[in-house]
């Protein structure tokens, strides 16, 4: 292997850029060519790819978002669609590619593989819904934007004595609602993996406010419902003062974590060397804080599990 290329793909997530710089630097490290591929997918189609030097990735392990851009490319799925992205790799001599994104990256990084790309995976996004690996990149800062505004909002709903209610994101996954819930305090957490029974989430409710509590905080992933709905529903059992909240995609911005930092730079240069030892097809990823390979056929077998113990424990301390 000589050449070798690196896109981000899907929703930003912080560290990114920490992952980017990684495949770069180990790539030159290891006396390889690298290029970076902006706007994802779609810039593999329109052949928007350069070569890169070291200086192209200085000053951004700190930086939010990702320096190679991302963008939708819904029609990667069709053969001959694909074919032009890899005619643009392979007519500069690229064989090699690593994608940094979440599950649908990986599923457009594993046709590439089965059609003569070698591809690796990154686990880049915020949801943490990715199996083979116990975090992805971008979760734990996400997590403490989350708990930052879990701690801005809890002042407000306690002068006020409300009920809120804060929306989180994570698609079909509960992970960020939990470890949110969890490290906020909040008293009641909604994740998809759970069956949300409201009425036992008033009845809660309203025990506390029969022993003087005054302010609750519940925290609903984006996967179950939205907070105007999970307020609605409310309503109908309980005559409660809500207030809801959107976090929306400031959960995505922002510094990266000292950790994302560090996991991405560890997983990045991971990448590189399975691709220089011949493996691909793989996603790399963390796993009892070691550096582990998952081929993308087991990534896509179940649905990412959360933390049954974790979640238990929110209940435990959220009477």
């Amino acid at each position: 292997m000589k050449k070798i290329a690196v896109l981000t793909s899907g929703g930003d997530a912080p560290g990114m850029n920490a992952a980017f710089r990684a495949v770069v630097r180990k790539s030159i490290y290891e006396g390889i060519e690298v290029y970076g591929v902006y706007q994802g997918y779609q810039g593999l189609v329109n052949d928007n790819i350069k070569k890169l030097e070291l200086g192209d990735v200085g000053d951004i392990i700190q930086r939010g978002g990702t320096k190679l851009y991302s963008a939708r490319c819904p029609e990667f799925i069709e053969p001959d669609v694909r074919q032009e992205g890899i005619d643009n790799l392979k007519k500069r001599g690229i064989d090699s590619l690593v994608v940094i994104g979440g599950d649908g990256s990986y599923r457009g990084a594993q046709r590439l593989n089965e059609e003569g790309i070698k591809t690796i995976g990154v686990p880049g996004t915020i949801d943490n819904d990715i199996n083979g690996t116990d975090f992805t990149i971008g979760f734990d800062t996400a997590l403490n934007t989350v708990v930052d505004a879990v701690d801005r909002i809890r002042d407000t709903a306690t002068s006020h004595e409300r009920t809120f209610i804060i929306e989180v994101m994570g698609r079909d996954a509960g992970d960020l609602a939990l470890w949110a819930g969890v490290a906020g305090g909040a008293e009641t957490i909604l994740i998809p993996e759970a069956s949300s029974d409201i009425k036992s989430v008033a009845e809660r409710i309203e025990t506390g406010m029969n022993r003087g509590k005054k302010h609750s905080i519940i925290i609903v992933a984006e996967g179950v419902m939205s907070a105007s709905e999970c307020g609605g529903e409310l309503r109908k059992y309980i005559n409660v003062d809500t207030r809801e909240s959107v976090l929306g995609h400031m959960q995505r911005g922002g510094k990266p974590t000292g950790n994302d930092r560090v996991l991405a730079s560890r997983l990045g240069a991971y990448a590189v060397e399975l691709l220089l030892e011949g493996v691909s097809g793989h996603a790399v990823g963390i796993e009892n804080n070691s550096l582990s390979k998952t081929s993308f056929d087991k990534v896509f077998e179940e649905h990412h599990k959360i933390d049954e113990g974790l979640f238990r424990l929110s209940k435990e301390l959220s009477i």
